[in-house]
């Protein structure tokens, strides 16, 4: 199977402004993830999809290959899913193979240097469309109506480690056969579900506080 890695990374954030560029440890939050897809793919098989003329620049200097995409799809309400049918569309028009794209978001800096491998793997025995990475959640979940609270996956006095297991999908990895994409899903129906449970796993950067959390956490595996 043929594999290309999509690195998507928007010029600007209004949550934390210029977070793709911003400075984590000693590099930009998005070298984090070119530097991973560095150590399992070739350059050219490892892509940055960017409306940022400074990622692109930058991005070229590490030697990968760059996608500048239209302004309609650099707008707050502009989807993943849009970007990589877009990205696609641009393969099938220069004659680039790829069955299946691997998308690794720049919010998330630290994956296990076995993660990619591994889910390549069960990715292909499954024989699945799509796989995702999830965590598990351990907290008691509710809902709020009518200024009553609601619980939804424990009863009240409950244990917390009696509930039943429910997860969340972290975006560390995703992979999706380009056809799915096409046909409208990133995660598919039968989404192969890759469990991971480190600490890194739950980093996921949206806000400045994230971004602080990420930097301790740097400091601390250091």
């Amino acid at each position: 199977m043929i594999y290309k890695v999509i690195i998507p990374a928007r010029a600007n954030s209004k949550r934390l402004p210029g977070k793709n560029m911003r400075i984590l440890g000693d590099k930009p939050l998005v070298e984090h993830s070119i530097d991973y897809a560095l150590n399992h793919f070739p350059k050219d098989s490892i892509w940055m999809n960017s409306d940022s003329e400074e990622i692109i620049k930058f991005s070229k200097l590490k030697g990968i290959r760059t996608l500048l995409r239209p302004d309609k799809l650099a707008e707050d309400l502009s989807s993943t899913l849009d970007v990589l049918k877009h990205h696609i569309n641009y393969f099938e028009k220069h004659n680039i193979n790829c069955d299946a794209l691997i998308l690794l978001q720049p919010t998330n800096p630290f994956r296990d240097s076995d993660l990619l491998n591994e889910a390549i793997k069960y990715f292909e025995a499954s024989g699945r469309k799509s796989l995702a990475t999830f965590s598990l959640l351990e907290k008691k979940l509710g809902n709020i109506e009518n200024g009553f609270f609601r619980p939804s996956n424990y009863i009240p006095g409950q244990r917390s480690q009696d509930l039943k297991e429910n997860y969340f999908e972290n975006g560390l990895l995703y992979i999706t056969k380009c056809k799915s994409i096409l046909a409208g899903k990133v995660i598919t129906d039968d989404v192969y579900p890759f469990v991971c449970n480190t600490l890194e796993s739950s980093i996921d950067i949206d806000y400045l506080e994230d971004f602080k959390f990420a930097e301790t956490l740097l400091k601390m595996k250091k």
